[in-house]
């Protein structure tokens, strides 16, 4: 019930921002105004932390903590291009109480930060409800049960990967979902959902999905 008046809130919330009719590439330093659709951006934790090493975020790669996939943003999108680092009535510091209220899915401040300075700036939300809004459209996915376990690593094909989301979800198809990928690992798994967080299509952001045959799925540290 929890999660159902969450996705109700946050349909509101994002049904009040006005559609854009689209533009080429990153807009800077606008006032979001409006914009097309959401791309929620899952990514794969334990290729962070193996790419990173020593260098990663502690909070996400201590190794009591076993994460699988986090939230890396809930991004703004025009049909063709995005809007980021747009203008703001509200601050560009997010309140470490807000960024760790996050914790459980953003578990760095400082990626918490980050995507509020890029990406929800260009939404005309409040940090408040940018963040409320980011936790729905997670909470609207449902993991597939093999990709939920950081315990074990694993090959797979990206289609494989694709296809496991949707048919974890229903109404999801595999033209609104692109895998990325680096160093031969999973990288993201980029989801797009309309603004009402209903699944879509995004032939834009599919076409950029990872060419590789397979991909490592690394295991926690």
């Amino acid at each position: 019930m929890r999660r159902i008046k969450a996705a109700v809130a946050a349909t509101l919330i994002l049904a009040a921002c006005a559609p854009s009719s689209g533009k080429d590439g990153a807009t800077t330093a606008a006032r979001g105004s409006g914009f097309d659709f959401y791309v929620l951006s899952l990514a794969w934790s334990p290729s962070y932390c193996e790419i990173e090493g020593e260098q990663a975020d502690r909070r996400q790669c201590a190794r009591d903590r076993d994460l699988a996939f986090i939230v890396h943003g809930l991004w703004p999108q025009f049909e063709r291009g995005y809007p980021k680092d747009c203008q703001s009535d509200e601050p560009a510091r997010v309140p470490n109480d807000l960024a760790d209220r996050m914790a459980d899915i953003m578990p760095s401040r400082g990626l918490v930060g980050h995507e509020w300075r890029t990406h929800g700036t260009c939404t005309n939300l409040s940090q408040a409800d940018y963040f409320a809004a980011t936790r729905a459209a997670y909470e609207r996915i449902r993991l597939p049960e093999s990709l939920s376990d950081a315990g074990q690593a694993a090959k797979l094909a990206p289609k494989a990967i694709e296809q496991a989301f949707a048919q974890a979800n229903p109404g999801m198809t595999t033209d609104g979902i692109a895998v990325t990928c680096e160093g031969g690992m999973l990288d993201e798994v980029r989801i797009c959902l309309t603004r009402e967080l209903g699944f879509r299509s995004c032939p834009e952001i599919d076409r950029n999905s990872c060419r590789a045959g397979s991909l490592s799925l690394p295991a926690a540290p």
